[in-house]
């Protein structure tokens, strides 16, 4: 097995990690079980020692290190075939069964709390076709966005679902969370792009939901919807048919400062109302302002030009033609200098190109990133919740509020905007954890609680990227009410003795089991 996850510090003196042999409700022991997978996948697919699974235990979701959770043994399927076998044994054994990726998730979605069976997906990583003609790609689960773009880029290609972990995202992952995208202003998300995908059930079934490689449908139910942001709940991901669209020419990046947060949006919105094909859009509070002003002064030792009156700063991209790109940049900045607005464009172009460079290029030089020196003592951890266009403003008054509640240190707050040409926010409000705290850690949860009602008031969502994992399973109900029982319901009936990442989005004991 080749280990390509990192070891962290936190990490390696979980070493000597003992393997339980019954637990959960398992029919059998773990060892019979691990008897069962390598009988038959072969023993080559199924790792079971100590180090070969400790690092399945955690994602970058704040958990103190008595809290990682390393699964009874980790799968490395090449096929759906091998899944089908993998959730068939569970099946019939009762055991847990995880699937994650990259592990670059922030909320613990892929975290094996059960422990159980652990799917590391990224061995499924095959471009299975390239449609030129029609422009679709079908792939496994487990490839990563960034190597689908390498295999589409010889063809003018691209899939336009980019978040910032594209190296380490996986496809799969991006469908089963629903990920923020640094496109989602023209192109927004997945979803968009997903017209097909494959599933394992819980009982082993294979099912291909969705429309092949047409872009609608209005037959049947789309079930295929129900998979996009299910965290693995339904059954595991292994095939995908996605949109994708031609490489742009030409782009141009640059970064504005405003007055207020409302004052960015209104400009936007001034902007797709003149009819402007905006590529991305990122909004900054001026914490996040003065955290890029901050590590600018830090790497150059001196101050960027940053008036005190700025109090947002809105990053923004155009792209297709060069001369069209070229005229709407032109008419954005005018719009943006008016008296309407009052904006300056950022005259730093080394932080522009910093910022886009975390968001899409992430060709960093070594040991001189962005991040500050204090992600060496603290990482950072955010809620990801959502509001209407008109309670950004809100928002971000009860962010500052509930981090000083809880004790923690704020990092900012972005909106990226993830609707297809109108506006809609995907919140990062992000604050500064030590992982090693039980105390920090506990804190970040109360906060992550609070923001998520507070989101909840305001007309808006508890979750935007990261979906529910096991961190809102407490006050679930808070958003979905009484809606929360049929979709129980509909987890049963793809998943009836509950073993898909069970504790994510309700508890198992809140479902009315089917066990043997």
């Amino acid at each position: 097995m080749e280990i390509t996850k990192i070891y962290t510090k936190e990490l390696r003196f979980r070493i000597n990690l003992p393997v339980r042999e019954v637990s959960w409700g398992m029919l059998m022991s773990i060892s019979e079980i691990i008897k069962m997978l390598e009988a038959g996948l072969g023993k080559d697919k199924v790792h079971s020692l100590d180090f070969e699974r400790f690092v399945y235990g955690t994602d970058w979701s704040p958990r103190t290190p008595d809290e990682i959770v390393p699964p009874d043994v980790v799968v490395t399927p090449k096929t759906t075939e091998d899944v089908v076998k993998v959730v068939k044994i569970a099946y019939e054994t009762n055991t847990p069964v995880t699937c994650g990726g990259g592990l670059t998730g922030m909320a613990g979605g892929a975290v094996p709390i059960h422990k159980g069976i652990f799917l590391d997906m990224t061995s499924m990583n095959r471009i299975i076709e390239i449609d030129v003609e029609n422009q679709t790609v079908r792939v496994q689960a487990g490839a990563t966005l960034q190597e689908v773009n390498d295999a589409l880029e010889k063809h003018g290609l691209w899939l336009t679902n980019l978040p910032e972990s594209k190296w380490s995202c996986t496809v799969g992952s991006s469908i089963a969370l629903e990920n923020d995208s640094t496109f989602g202003m023209r192109w927004g998300r997945i979803n968009q792009a997903l017209t097909s995908v494959q599933i394992v059930t819980g009982t082993g079934e294979v099912l291909e939901l969705g429309h092949r490689k047409s872009h609608h449908t209005s037959s049947g139910y789309k079930l295929k919807d129900l998979i996009i942001s299910s965290e693995g709940t339904l059954g595991v991901i292994t095939e995908a048919t996605l949109k994708v669209e031609p490489l742009p020419e030409y782009r141009t990046v640059d970064m504005i400062l405003f007055p207020s947060l409302k004052t960015a949006v209104n400009y936007v919105n001034r902007l797709l109302k003149a009819g402007l094909q905006i590529e991305a859009a990122h909004c900054n509070c001026k914490r996040r302002l003065n955290f890029y002003a901050s590590t600018y002064k830090e790497k150059y030792g001196k101050a960027p030009q940053i008036p005190d009156w700025a109090n947002a700063l809105l990053g923004i991209s155009f792209s297709g033609n060069r001369d069209f790109v070229e005229f709407e940049r032109s008419y954005a900045m005018k719009i943006a200098e008016s008296e309407e607005f009052k904006g300056q464009i950022l005259k730093e172009r080394e932080i522009v190109d910093s910022w886009w460079t975390s968001k899409y290029t992430l060709l960093f030089e070594a040991f001189k990133q962005k991040w500050p020196n204090t992600q060496k003592e603290k990482k950072f951890a955010a809620a990801d919740v959502g509001v209407p266009m008109g309670r950004l403003e809100d928002i971000y008054k009860k962010f500052v509020e509930i981090s000083e509640k809880h004790g923690l240190e704020i990092l900012g707050m972005n909106a990226y905007f993830e609707n297809p040409n109108s506006i809609g926010f995907s919140l990062s409000c992000a604050v500064y954890v030590d992982y090693r705290s039980k105390k920090e850690v506990e804190a970040f949860r109360k906060f992550h609680e609070d923001m998520s009602k507070a989101a909840v008031d305001l007309e808006g969502t508890m979750s935007t990227y990261m979906s529910d994992t096991y961190l809102k399973v407490p006050y679930f109900e808070y958003e979905q009410g009484k809606s929360a029982e049929y979709m129980k319901k509909i987890k049963l009936l793809f998943d009836p003795k509950g073993i898909m990442n069970p504790g994510k989005k309700f508890a198992r004991s809140s479902l009315k089991e089917v066990v043997q």
